[in-house]
């Protein structure tokens, strides 16, 4: 727990309260949503690679549902096979789960730090003498308090833009079967459960994130998408 608190919890902590002091012009949204921006712009890296295999293997699915079949009586040969191709493809899965688990680790640091609280002697005793003590902060953005639970909203846009963007993706393979509408739904309304029973700052990071991804997605899929002569 201490290893936690100093290394993990302190400095994103005092990283918040530093944006909040010096960028965000003493409102905490602006703060989040600057930290958010901050956390994918270090990530940039990664999603790039992760879109460029997406764009690059289109077909990969279909040549590993091949391979499956061709080689379904040998799973040892099937799964080198596999191996084989994801090499020549240079697919890096890795990319994709370490941008996951680090924006999984600021979600948790989040929820961490409405937990320990952001006023008087709470946000004292994390500071940095080198950050300003902010005094009482305030949680009002665009006339959400986002220390407060049970705000359908916030919680309501990240799952209607969740389905939205699923429901594309499913409609452009051509093929909608019963577990693609289960997921449709089931999906974003369990998104929106859990961001309506967490603090609404919650939801504005996630959409923050989401949305910087679709702008970084089109962006990268116009330049690693090859062109159809």
């Amino acid at each position: 727990i201490e290893f936690w608190h100093q290394f993990f919890f302190e400095p994103l902590f005092n990283l918040l309260i530093w944006i909040y002091n010096n960028w965000a012009n003493n409102n905490f949204g602006w703060a989040v949503v600057y930290l958010t921006l901050l956390l994918r712009f270090a990530l940039l890296p990664l999603t790039v690679v992760n879109a460029r295999n997406q764009a690059q293997n289109q077909g990969l699915e279909e040549e590993i549902e091949q391979i499956e079949q061709d080689f379904k009586d040998d799973p040892v040969l099937k799964k080198q096979k596999i191996r084989e191709l994801l090499k020549e493809k240079k697919i890096r899965p890795w990319a994709k789960a370490t941008s996951l688990a680090i924006q999984t680790l600021v979600l948790i640091l989040l929820y961490e730090v409405f937990l320990q609280g952001v006023t008087g002697e709470k946000i004292a005793e994390f500071l940095y003498p080198s950050v300003r003590f902010p005094g009482e902060i305030n949680n009002t953005f665009f006339g959400f308090d986002l220390s407060a639970t049970g705000n359908w909203i916030w919680a309501g846009i990240v799952g209607a833009w969740l389905f939205v963007e699923n429901y594309i993706d499913k409609k452009q393979s051509d093929q909608i079967e019963k577990n693609d509408v289960i997921f449709l739904i089931a999906f974003p309304g369990s998104v929106f459960v859990v961001l309506w029973w967490l603090p609404a700052v919650k939801a504005l990071f996630i959409f923050t994130s989401i949305l910087f991804s679709f702008i970084v997605g089109k962006l990268t899929q116009k330049i690693f998408t090859p062109s159809k002569n």
